[in-house]
């Protein structure tokens, strides 16, 4: 399930998008905050830009993460189940099981 994103017409390359985005869904900063952050690594956009980015490329990608975050934990919980109630026989069941 691999979402494609269409970044044509855009100044900056999707990469620094995606950064700024993540940057705002990750660390629940402000759109300014994301600006200074970015401005600090050399790159100038206007916490408007930012905005416009998370409005516009946010929910798909931002979804899709926490559908992967979710299915993820859904299995670990399951794997610790298993581990919890799949025990080995402890003392004299277990010389009964081999023998």
């Amino acid at each position: 399930m691999v979402i494609k994103i269409s970044y044509a017409g855009y100044r900056f390359p999707p990469v620094i998008i995606q950064q700024a985005i993540w940057l705002y869904a990750r660390f629940t900063l402000s759109f300014r905050d994301v600006e200074d952050l970015l401005a600090e690594r050399g790159i100038a956009v206007s916490y408007e830009t930012v905005r416009r980015w998370v409005n516009h490329f946010g929910p798909r990608p931002t979804a899709y993460a926490r559908y992967i975050v979710l299915h993820t934990y859904m299995e670990e919980d399951r794997d610790m189940l298993l581990v919890t109630f799949h025990r080995e026989p402890s003392g004299e069941s277990r010389a009964q099981a081999q023998a």
